[in-house]
């Protein structure tokens, strides 16, 4: 069972990579994770894609994006989500890191087909379609893990 301390430090993490770092005395990572996330921040506009997003204008946001900065952003914060999970509950947990995985993953892939992808002829751009990847990289990465388990406890007693 996961602690009230522990559960703090991975809300934390999910609020700004490097908090739950900092939070558990891991201050070098935790600054190196905060530092990281500032400088992608500020380099791919990502708080101006933000705002143009909510209010609508996909297209601003699609053309103020730096696609090659934005990329990191998802890597780094599932990490740094992870690392935070891992120290408070996740080592007990065999191959728990796959929804984290699945999710960078497909959260990167929105991000790529952004400029594109359309639902209904209407462009969901560079935070909506990534954002509703999410869900789809959790869930691909948790059945993954459970059929892994499964398969793996099956073999293990037979």
């Amino acid at each position: 069972m996961i602690s009230n301390d522990q559960l703090e430090k991975v809300l934390w993490s999910i609020a700004l990579p490097g908090f739950a770092q900092v939070l558990s005395g891991r201050l070098i990572k935790g600054f190196l994770f905060i530092g990281l996330e500032i400088i992608i921040n500020v380099q791919s506009n990502f708080n101006e894609i933000i705002i143009m997003s909510f209010q609508g204008k996909i297209e601003q946001a699609i053309q103020h994006t730096d696609y090659q900065w934005l990329m990191f952003y998802p890597c780094l914060y599932f990490f740094a989500i992870w690392d935070a999970y891992r120290d408070a509950e996740g080592k007990k947990r065999p191959l728990a890191f796959l929804p984290f995985v699945f999710s960078a993953y497909l959260v990167t892939l929105g991000l790529i087909y952004s400029p594109i992808f359309e639902v209904n002829g209407m462009l969901l751009g560079p935070m909506w379609l990534p954002m509703l990847s999410l869900p789809v990289g959790i869930s691909v990465g948790s059945l993954i893990r459970y059929s892994l388990l499964k398969f793996i406890y099956n073999t293990e007693r037979s």
